[in-house]
């Protein structure tokens, strides 16, 4: 719901309205349009009577939002969000790119890629201290350890880290170590976890759903924000398709969508969207080109040996190449 108030309706005679609404367990939202003042209402507002509301001479008329996901959408919210995380910004004409390896081996090694990576230009260090995986004999992680080994690397390069949370066990170490927290494909719906998360109040990365939709994405970040977490950056990451000549397939045409529906950053994935390293590139370009606000990109020092995902993943030297395309991309489309 959204209440659209007179021209020139002063603060004062506002407050009676948000007075009243506070005491009718809904979420309370400003909005500033270009000649009018708003109110936007998300939550259960079934029980909220127009007729009520339009008795206070400040309001002019109700509008009834359709979209379920009231506080992503960009009715309430028609200004790009921009996110600072680590003193880095996000969104609204800021680009950054996440770079990392999959799974956090040793302190050695994840030093070693966050030098190469921050002298390539990437803004966040990426990587996984807990991995979820498909198989139950597939490495996982190394937990708390590999946290660790990210801050020494946060430390010693000033690359603010991203890496992903499995269990509501982790809250707390996640709440004082991790700069944007990541929730993963496989836990996009969990939505237990997804309301724990937001009630930190920390930058969040949502990574789309395995076979997740559009509005599916929007309503796990809407799950995120009524808790208390507005700062959200939206991740395609591919999908699961009929196609097998990827792992995923990698739906670029959703970041124009995402960013006409809402009002939050749009990060791609396309190391785990493609599963090759060798379309990486092309696919990282072309969602610079289509808009995306960030990407995230998987970089291992040594591929072949990875532990995980070595496949996707770019050396070094590789990466470096790319960020020299991407610059002159974002050049061209600005």
């Amino acid at each position: 719901m959204i209440i659209i108030l007179k021209q020139g309706a002063t603060d004062r005679e506002i407050e009676p309205i948000r007075n009243y609404l506070k005491t009718q367990n809904v979420i309370i939202q400003d909005i500033q349009g270009e000649t009018t003042k708003m109110i936007g209402l998300a939550g259960d507002t079934s029980k909220i009577a127009e007729d009520s509301l339009l008795t206070f001479n400040s309001v002019e008329r109700i509008m009834r939002v359709q979209e379920p996901y009231k506080l992503a959408g960009r009715k309430f919210h028609p200004q790009d969000t921009v996110i600072e995380a680590g003193g880095v910004k996000v969104g609204g004409g800021n680009f950054a790119v996440a770079a990392g390896p999959c799974s956090v081996e040793s302190e050695e090694q994840i030093l070693a890629i966050a030098k190469d990576v921050k002298t390539s230009g990437a803004k966040f260090l990426r990587g996984g201290a807990f991995k979820p995986r498909t198989s139950p004999y597939s490495f996982m992680g190394l937990g708390l350890e590999g946290l660790e080994f990210l801050k020494i690397a946060r430390a010693k390069t000033g690359l603010p880290i991203v890496t992903e949370i499995m269990s509501p066990q982790y809250l707390e170490a996640f709440a004082e170590n991790v700069d944007i927290i990541q929730i993963g494909a496989r836990n996009s719906q969990n939505f237990t976890l997804l309301s724990e998360v937001g009630r930190l109040k920390k930058p969040v990365l949502l990574k789309r759903g395995i076979s997740g939709t559009i509005e599916e994405l929007l309503m796990s970040a809407e799950y995120l924000m009524a808790a208390g977490s507005p700062d959200i950056i939206l991740c395609e990451r591919g999908i699961r398709t009929f196609e097998t000549a990827t792992r995923n397939t990698l739906d670029l045409s959703a970041v124009p969508v995402l960013k006409a529906k809402s009002h939050l950053p749009v990060f791609v994935d396309p190391s785990h969207g493609t599963g090759h390293w060798s379309l990486v590139e092309s696919m990282s370009l072309a969602a610079a080109a289509c808009g995306a606000d960030g990407l995230e990109i998987e970089v291992h020092n040594h591929p072949e040996a990875a532990l995980s995902d070595g496949a996707q993943s770019l050396t070094p030297q590789v990466f470096d190449r790319l960020m020299r395309k991407m610059e002159r991309v974002r050049e061209a489309i600005a």
